[in-house]
């Protein structure tokens, strides 16, 4: 009854405003005209004769509408006799029923098709939803095409659970990294395997438009995942491109163009402030001021450079395409062009991209199909992800001095180090900027060719072989306008990597005894070969930069020219088999060999099986005709996947060449590699066991999916040292294990659903536990080591902690001299690196998502909120920045007022003594809360397709206006908590050193379908 009432207050509401207005204004001009009304009463009852209290009757062609009681009764007063009544209620096909002078109707709905019978795409094939026994989560194209972004795996975050989305670098076509339950590996790559259209590809997608997206699929238990091998460990995701279909030729036109800023602006001192913090540093060390007070009253606010290398950017995103077909042949054709700039100066992306998918039945046993992804993609990208101390276009434009101008009074570059205080290697950030080109050109083609022929009726063959080929240049030049190439530095790069697939399978699906019983099968082989090469050759020593890279042989200091090749392939063998009982009891089981040029002699073939059983409970007598519960399925399942994790040839000798200069003469010879060859490496395996719940009340108007796993990885792969008497300095070795467990849950609500109104809501939530279960002799290992005034390694790997948690000192307040004190763990007296701990952890305790979207008539509003909570985040920006004065760098705002001084020695100060003698040390100082709450995407469209008229070939006129990351909730204090600069390192994660920001986007588009 209460969400009756809800409903009736929802609809009074909308209903009011709808017809409040028209009726008093015809009420006042024709107060004496009547009209003739026709009483009709009824019921309202699914096909099991149970009343649909609530069913919404409203009459055709009108806003009058009732609904009906808790009964199923209703009673509506009409315009005419012969007017129709549209009737809709959730969970139940809409229904036109024509009065025809009735005054008493009984109407009964039927189901509508449930989302069960949906059909899923897995590894090799498809199944119905209500018949999955593995854990996979699917999101339609609709809910990845959010305008702004160019990567669809952006959207990913927060509407599909056990997937952890981060964002390296806020760059223009800058890389996104996915974790599906968390890291399995130390060495090798985290990133699941992609799929497209039945083709794994190299990398990511940042090849293919959203808007070019059917569907993803993303494979999470090793039920789903183990019919890929040796690359499933870390999750699979299928992604199906858009399709023709038998009908009317459809085209669609799509564009949109925003505008893009950056989403957080920092304080720092302006001019003023910094030269009097200056005067205050040289006072305190005893040396005369840096600037008169002349010259700090001439300062004023001076130069803000971030606004010198912000900008607002545009981005804009046009696509055509065209489908459709006949009975034996179907298309889509699709052309789309993608442009950003960003929100750094001189920093852009664009992409071209053709697509075409073409089937055809030669007869009724043969179809071929072929699928073909052109791509161009071009980026500009600027020197400041992991910069310091001025080096890069971020970190200069944040420590360069405020009392400076871009350029000087002869139009040059200023010089922004011109003080006795003034660090070495800082450069002008604009002049970084714009001098110093970073050009990225690749071009790809993949082409995915298939034939499937029908032996028997249920039994086909299915043969394909595909093409991934991909070539990029790389065009750098560093000018003379710029410290680190005086003389001025050229290189031109070319890599070419290449993939030839072949999949031959067969299969047979079957129904026996009354349909009761349904077995599937497939088997088959693939073989897959790549082959990687490349070169890089460069020169310096230009007299001036008219020519750029250009012209290498203008340079008076050649480079010698580097080149590489790396040729490996995969052979394989699957199988699965799955078999239904009246749709009750479900099992399936597959097992995939593959066989790896990349191991050891001993250890070429690898063997990953799995299995997974689930009950449809549901189905069950007691339970078969719930009004209450639809459906409730329990799942379970084991197998095996794993990770190459390894380049090519680790496992065997390879030699490396050297140079040696005699009697002024150069040779070049080989000698053994550093590496110690292992013939026994073998693959990294993970094991998992998933247990999963599946629930569907109300017509399934609610549905809830939880999943537990627990994944073990064995066998993991690392570079151990060795002892220099060996000859090498370290070997790869398979040391050690790492378990991942945790939960995965859903809940998608249907929360009103009539004829003109609609309401869905959907939540994610995922939680993952990490910890390191074994190493080689339980020695730690450490991430990659982190630039200067930092110095060290601040991740670690040890056995009982989760993988890369942060490693440093811990302060204790502030020294009687106003130095910062850390905890002396050893009890030595002194601070050394005994004293260092367990400072953080960037690992999250959960992840979430929240998904609305609300529809009326023509209307319709959405919106996508992510987070994550409890990570922490190493903000390495602060120790060149925020901290100290060592260098005559600039500060944050938070340095005022806040340091300890001579006059007010506090031990609790936030900052300490400013000095050049302050010293800093890799501490929890840096290290600071990453959790956040973002307002993804918020939309409100129209649809102008009522408004336009009769007009037979226009199907949909869809205006709307969004905005990107309107706003995060969170306490970081730096520009954003998605960042991760060290890339998709497992050992070195959570590191923001100087990333590019990201952008709030605000955009207007037009979706066009005719």
């Amino acid at each position: 009854m209460k969400n009756k009432n809800e409903y009736k207050v929802l609809k009074w509401v909308f209903g009011l405003l709808r017809n409040a207005l028209p009726i008093l204004i015809f009420t006042f001009l024709c107060f004496n005209v009547t009209a003739q009304n026709t009483k009709v009463s009824g019921s309202v009852a699914d096909e099991n004769g149970s009343p649909l209290p609530g069913a919404n009757i409203v009459e055709k062609g009108t806003t009058n509408g009732v609904t009906a009681d808790f009964d199923g009764n209703f009673s509506i007063m009409l315009s005419s006799d012969n007017a129709a009544l549209i009737v809709s209620y959730i969970g139940f096909s809409t229904k036109e029923v024509n009065v025809n002078d009735q005054s008493l109707l009984s109407i009964t709905l039927s189901e509508s098709a449930s989302s069960l019978d949906e059909v899923v795409l897995i590894g090799y094939g498809t199944v119905k939803k209500s018949d999955l026994t593995g854990s996979v989560a699917s999101v339609q194209g609709e809910e990845l095409d959010i305008p702004g972004g160019g990567n669809p795996l952006q959207t990913l975050a927060g509407l599909a659970p056990g997937v952890q989305v981060s964002q390296n670098s806020g760059a223009p076509g800058g890389n996104i990294s996915l974790r599906i339950r968390g890291g399995n590996s130390i060495m090798g790559s985290n990133e699941p395997l992609y799929v497209v259209d039945g083709f794994p590809i190299q990398g990511e997608l940042n090849n293919l438009s959203p808007k070019d997206i059917e569907s993803m699929e993303v494979l999470k238990d090793a039920s789903a995942t183990a019919i890929y091998g040796s690359r499933g460990a870390n999750g699979v995701v299928l992604v199906t491109t858009k399709k023709g279909r038998e009908g009317k030729t459809i085209i669609e036109i799509d564009t949109y163009v925003g505008v893009q800023r950056a989403a957080t602006k920092l304080d720092f001192l302006n001019a003023t402030e910094f030269a009097n913090l200056a005067n205050f540093r040289a006072s305190n060390d005893g040396e005369n001021p840096f600037f008169t007070q002349t010259e700090i009253n001439s300062f004023g606010e001076g130069t803000d450079w971030q606004d010198e290398v912000f900008r607002d950017a545009i981005v804009k995103n046009h696509s055509i395409s065209v489908s459709g077909g006949n009975a034996k042949t179907t298309f889509s054709l699709s052309g789309n062009y993608f442009d950003q700039e960003g929100i750094l100066i001189n920093s852009d992306f664009n992409r071209y991209q053709l697509r075409a998918n073409l089937t055809h039945d030669i007869s009724d046993r043969l179809k071929v199909s072929a699928n073909t992804i052109l791509s161009r993609r071009k980026a500009n990208a600027l020197t400041s992800d992991n910069s310091s101390r001025g080096d890069g276009v971020l970190s200069g434009a944040l420590v360069a001095p405020p009392t400076l101008t871009v350029f000087d009074g002869d139009g040059e570059y200023t010089n922004v180090t011109p003080y006795a205080f003034s660090p070495d290697i800082a450069d002008n950030p604009v002049a970084i900027a714009l001098e110093n080109k970073r050009l990225s050109t690749t071009n790809s083609v993949l082409v995915n060719l298939f034939a499937e022929y029908a032996i028997l009726d249920n039994l086909k063959f299915k043969s394909s072989i595909g093409i991934d080929y991909e070539v990029s240049r790389g065009d750098n030049y560093s000018s003379t306008l710029l410290k680190v190439s005086a003389t001025g530095n050229a290189s031109i790069s070319y890599d070419e990597a290449s993939r030839v697939l072949n999949e031959n399978l067969l299969s047979y699906d079957t129904s026996f005894q009354s349909d009761n019983h349904n077995l599937n099968l497939i088997a088959g082989f693939t073989t897959e070969t790549n082959i990687q090469q490349g070169v890089v050759t460069g020169s310096a020593g230009f007299l001036n930069n008219t020519l750029e890279n250009f012209n290498l042989q203008s340079g008076s200091n050649p480079i010698i020219p580097v080149s590489y090749y790396r040729e490996f392939s995969l052979l394989s063998g699957l199988a699965r088999g799955a078999y239904s009982y009246k749709g009750k009891y479900l099992l399936t089981g597959s097992i995939r060999a593959d066989g790896s040029s990349r191991f050891g002699a001993a250890n070429k073939w690898g063997y990953f099986p799995s299995g997974a059983v689930s009950w449809r409970i549901s189905e069950e007598e007691f339970l078969k005709d719930s009004k209450l519960i639809n459906n409730l399925k329990i799942r379970a399942s084991y197998g095996k996947t794993g990770n190459t994790a390894i380049a090519p040839y680790q496992s065997l000798s390879v030699l490396s060449n050297l140079s040696a200069v005699f009697d002024n003469d150069l040779f070049v010879g080989f000698a053994p590699g550093t590496s110690k060859p292992n013939p026994n490496l073998k693959w990294e395996t993970t094991s998992q066991t998933d247990i999963g719940l599946d629930l569907g009340l109300f017509h399934n108007r609610l549905s809830f999916t939880l999943d537990y796993y627990n994944k073990e990885t064995n066998d993991l792969l690392a570079s151990v040292p060795l002892p220099t008497s060996t000859g090498f300095s370290n070997s790869l070795t398979n040391i050690g294990a790492i378990e991942n467990k945790g939960i995965d849950v859903s809940l998608d609500a249907r929360i009103l659903e009539t004829e003109d109104l609609k309401w869905s809501l959907g939540l994610t939530f995922s939680r993952n536990r990490n910890k390191v279960l074994s190493l080689a002799n339980d020695a730690d290992i450490f991430g990659s080591t982190l630039s200067l005034p930092i110095s060290t390694s601040v991740n670690l790997v040890r056995v009982g902690e989760p993988v890369g948690v942060f490693y440093g000192f811990i302060e204790d307040g502030l020294t009687e001299e106003g130095n910062i004190q850390y905890v002396d763990f050893d009890g030595s007296g002194d601070i050394d690196a005994l004293d260092r701990t367990v400072i953080g952890n960037p690992n999250p305790d959960f992840i979430y998502g929240i998904n609305s979207t609300l529809s009326y008539k023509d209307f319709d509003f959405n919106f996508l909120i992510s987070g994550v909570q409890g990570n922490d985040l190493f903000n390495f920006n602060k120790s060149t920045v925020s901290d100290v004065f060592t260098f005559g760098l600039n500060q944050t705002t938070d340095v005022l007022g806040n340091f300890w001084t001579e006059a007010n020695p506090d031990p609790n100060a936030q900052f300490p003594r400013v000095s050049k003698n302050t010293k800093y040390l890799a501490s929890d100082r840096f290290v600071e809360d990453g959790s956040y709450l973002r307002l993804r995407n918020i939309q409100l469209g129209y649809d102008f397709k009522n408004v336009a008229g009769n007009i037979d070939w226009l199907n949909s006129l869809y205006l709307y206006v969004s905005a990107q990351n309107l706003f995060t909730i969170t306490n970081y204090s730096w520009y954003s908590p998605d960042v991760s600069t060290r890339g998709n390192s497992q050992i070195s994660p959570g590191i923001d050193q100087f990333g590019f920001p990201d952008a709030r986007t605000f955009t207007v588009g037009l979706k066009l379908k005719l």
